[in-house]
C-alpha cells in the first residue's frame, strides 16, 4: 500500500494560486502602467495649457511606462520645435522631466558655444515635429 504523494494532494491548490499571483501581477502593472499615463498627461495638459508650473513632474520612467515617450520643446530665440525622445536621453530613468529643461538647447540658433535655452511643452505618445530635411542650396526645392 502506498500513499498519494504531495504533488497529487496538493497540485491543484498550488497550481490555482499560481494563476491567480499571475492575473494579480498583470492587473498590477497594468494599474501602475495606467497611473503612470495619467499623471504624465496631466503634466503635459499644465505645461501646454498655462505654460507651467513644470513642478512635481513625472520621471523619465513613468513617461515611457506610461507610453509617451517624447518630450516636445521650443527655442525661447528663434521658436523653432522640436521632439526629443525620452528613450534615448542620456540621463537616469528616475530623473524628473523638468530637470531636462536647463540641459536642453536650441541647435538651429547656436553661436559658437552660446546656444539660448528651450521649454518645455508637452508630452506626445508619437512624434509631432517632423525631423528637419535638409536641402542643398543648388538643388530646386
Amino acid at each position: 500500500m502506498s500513499t498519494k504523494s504531495r504533488e497529487v494532494v496538493q497540485g491543484g491548490r498550488i497550481m490555482g494560486t499560481d494563476i491567480h499571483a499571475k492575473a494579480a501581477r498583470e492587473t498590477a502593472q497594468k494599474a501602475i502602467r495606467e497611473a503612470d499615463r495619467a499623471e504624465a498627461e496631466q503634466w503635459s495638459v499644465r505645461m501646454e495649457g498655462y505654460g507651467g508650473p513644470a513642478q512635481p513632474a513625472p520621471t523619465i520612467a513613468q513617461c515611457l511606462n506610461g507610453g509617451l515617450g517624447w518630450l516636445e520643446v521650443e527655442c525661447n530665440r528663434c521658436k523653432t520645435r522640436a521632439s526629443l525622445p525620452l528613450d534615448a536621453i542620456r540621463r537616469p530613468q528616475d530623473t524628473p522631466i523638468w530637470k531636462l529643461e536647463a540641459s536642453s538647447k536650441c541647435r538651429s540658433c547656436k553661436k559658437g558655444r552660446s546656444a539660448p535655452p528651450v521649454r518645455m511643452i508637452k508630452l506626445t505618445a508619437v512624434r509631432a515635429i517632423t525631423p528637419y530635411k535638409w536641402v542643398h542650396p543648388d538643388e530646386e526645392r
